[in-house]
């Protein structure tokens, strides 16, 4: 519960518009490879875009720069303002998962701007993904600020708020090529010193041919993966990568247990079961990540998945490296 007595209602207005410039795109591409990722934000308040009235809409959004840039800039023409909250440079449906995009952030944030002073009427346009961790009553109770949910999409506001009644189409949250085309960037250079690491070590242990076995299990966890998604069988992610470990594995297990025919049976089924073993594991470890960046996945959904592939995982690839290692011994 917060505090509201404690909160100047002062207004402090900031001014934004919906122009992106050049710098406002360099600094999209930073977030899109990841770098310095959890700087990329706004300063949290009351944005004045165009010349807004006490009539204007309040539309609210996270202080994440591409949230906040992908909202303001389908306003052109827009008299309005946006109420921008604290969500750590988080986007709105992640921080919704995490709280930061929330019920006492929002109440915080109308009191801190003073937005009762601002403005007439008593609604917030929110994104409609920011719902799960909104309680809109006790917004209402609190503020006395109607909650209204606009489309998924902010470049379906325009086309809303003529009538403020999204279609069916407006609410249908789409995770396409293109979005998971995005991510890629990002999810590779989050892990690229792990990747060359672990191509390093397999490397050591196996020469040229188990690097690239590892190289190719970052290929398809990071890359296969999300441009797969749709169409890799089973509704779990973990199970998903799973699948495409295997393949990516085959090629490898059968040149390792063809190419060296003149070992002992056990030998050759040892070299091939290795990878078998561990790409599949790491594939679909690097799979169950990539929950974290789709917009239909639940905390609850991919707390079972860890629970449930974890262990797997585990034994899976521990197993496989300790046939590695033994092999090493025994030739």
């Amino acid at each position: 519960m917060i505090n509201i007595d404690s909160i100047s209602p002062a207004p402090n207005i900031l001014p934004t518009s919906s122009h992106l410039t050049r710098a406002d795109r360099w600094d999209h591409f930073l977030a899109r490879v990841g770098w310095k990722r959890g700087e990329h934000r706004v300063e949290p308040g009351l944005y004045a875009l165009g010349s807004p009235t006490p009539d204007s809409p309040v539309f609210v959004t996270a202080n994440y720069t591409l949230s906040f840039d992908a909202l303001r800039s389908v306003l052109g023409g827009v008299d309005g303002y946006i109420l921008v909250l604290d969500t750590q440079g988080i986007n709105v449906w992640c921080a919704a998962g995490k709280g930061t995009f929330g019920t006492d952030e929002i109440v915080h944030r109308v009191f801190a701007t003073g937005l009762k002073n601002v403005v007439r009427h008593r609604k917030l346009i929110l994104p409609q993904l920011g719902a799960p961790g909104v309680a809109a009553h006790l917004v209402k109770k609190q503020t006395g600020f109607l909650v209204e949910y606009g489309p998924v999409r902010a470049a379906d506001l325009p086309a809303y708020l003529k009538t403020h009644q999204a279609t069916a189409e407006m609410r249908r949250v789409r995770f396409t090529l293109r979005d998971r085309l995005a991510l890629i960037p990002v999810e590779v250079t989050q892990t690229l010193l792990w990747s060359a690491l672990a191509v390093l070590a397999f490397y050591l242990l196996g020469g040229w041919f188990s690097a690239l076995a590892a190289l190719t299990v970052f290929i398809a966890g990071l890359v296969l993966f999300p441009i797969l998604l749709p169409w890799l069988p089973t509704h779990d992610f973990s199970a998903k990568g799973f699948i495409l470990g295997v393949l990516a594995a085959l090629p490898f297990t059968v040149a390792a247990f063809l190419g060296n025919s003149s070992l002992a049976w056990w030998k050759q089924t040892l070299l091939g079961l290795q990878f078998l073993l561990i790409m599949p594991a790491a594939v679909a470890f690097l799979a169950l990540n990539f929950t974290g960046s789709t917009t239909f996945t639940s905390r609850s959904g991919v707390r079972q998945e860890i629970f449930r592939y974890i262990p797997a995982m585990a034994w899976m690839g521990g197993i496989g490296i300790a046939s590695t290692l033994a092999l090493m011994f025994v030739r």
